[in-house]
């Protein structure tokens, strides 16, 4: 038998690892407890993990019941999953989805190992538009949670191309086995095309003069395949453009055209037109929806379903404004900032 050869850690300069791969102790986050503990008290998210949001606010509105039947539409790390799980107590069952295969499946392992089984938790590898089809399958629902942010997990791996900070492939795909990638998009859409998708996506002031630029780089040759190219190509196409904070401008704009792109390569407003208009068909009478959302567009979208169908009597209450996740929550996870919570019951 071939001996196995010992893979050794990688080192990094300095005082802390500043490369994802170089992060070994924040990516095991169960044997490395008081480092991930110190990274999250600096404000900071653990590499390769996920902090979920707002999980005191859903728990205290779905009030799970041992015995009831709960869906995860987004599963991501697993770690609202778990809590929802603890609740049920070893009675009942959640399903999780996601369409994400790689960080999927250590979710999986992950809440495998903390002891809960198929009996308790069982995970479809879907999009969260296919809620019609799994509940085809497994019954109706009593519980439902949608969080529709991405994985910090997945903005941190440099190899998914999800930060315009950190250097990749200009992926953004949430399934990178199907679909086109960012960069392949760019080549195949047109000017107007992609001014418009940054401003329908993500409401970019600055989506002329981006659009302009990267078209104009992209005939010279430039490949814009990678996110650091695209970051450099809306930093040229904003440098003359007057602020008191200029780096905070470009900045902002970055964050929106990736987001923009991110939109548009996963079908992410197509997904959640769908799930809004299957979700009541999936409920039980009584059953709780929470819906989290991260910008503007999302955020109309669920307001006015929701308002909608409870006009027609599909719902027998809906959120009258939206719910936030708390200063100290803010204060210790940053990513939350932007969150945005609504719920529904059904008639």
């Amino acid at each position: 038998m071939e001996e196995k050869k010992h893979k050794r850690r990688v080192h990094y300069s300095g005082k802390y690892p500043k490369k994802f791969e170089e992060k070994y102790k924040e990516q095991n986050p169960e044997k490395y407890k008081d480092t991930i503990e110190h990274v999250i008290s600096k404000g900071s998210t653990p590499a390769g993990m996920h902090i979920s949001i707002m999980v005191e606010e859903i728990l205290d509105f779905l009030q799970i019941q041992p015995g009831q039947q709960g869906l995860d539409c987004t599963l991501g790390y697993g770690g609202h999953t778990r809590k929802m799980l603890e609740k049920l107590e070893g009675s009942g069952c959640i399903y999780g989805l996601d369409v994400d295969p790689i960080e999927s499946e250590k979710t999986v392992k992950r809440l495998r190992d903390a002891g809960f089984s198929e009996e308790n938790f069982q995970f479809r590898l879907t999009n969260f538009a296919n809620i019609d089809e799994v509940a085809k399958e497994v019954g109706k629902f009593d519980f439902v949670l949608a969080d529709l942010g991405v994985s910090s997990m997945q903005i941190d791996n440099p190899e998914r191309g999800f930060s315009y900070k950190i250097d990749g492939p200009l992926d953004l795909r949430l399934d990178p086995n199907h679909g086109e990638s960012a960069a392949e998009r760019l080549h195949n859409i047109s000017r107007n095309e992609f001014i418009g998708m940054m401003v329908e996506n993500s409401d970019e002031p600055y989506a002329k003069e981006i659009a302009d630029k990267v078209f104009s780089l992209m005939k010279k040759g430039n490949a814009m395949d990678t996110t650091t190219e695209l970051r450099l190509a809306i930093e040229d196409a904003l440098k003359n453009v007057k602020a008191d904070d200029h780096d905070q401008l470009v900045k902002k704009s970055c964050a929106r055209v990736f987001q923009a792109l991110r939109i548009d390569v996963n079908s992410e407003f197509e997904v959640l037109y769908a799930f809004l208009d299957k979700l009541p068909d999936i409920l039980n009478p009584g059953a709780r929806v929470a819906i989290l959302t991260f910008h503007s567009g999302e955020d109309r979208l669920v307001k006015k379903a929701f308002k909608e169908l409870k006009k027609m009597g599909v719902y027998s209450d809906v959120s009258s404004d939206v719910i936030r996740p708390s200063q100290e929550e803010c204060r210790r996870n940053p990513r939350s900032k932007s969150t945005k919570m609504r719920w529904a019951i059904k008639a």
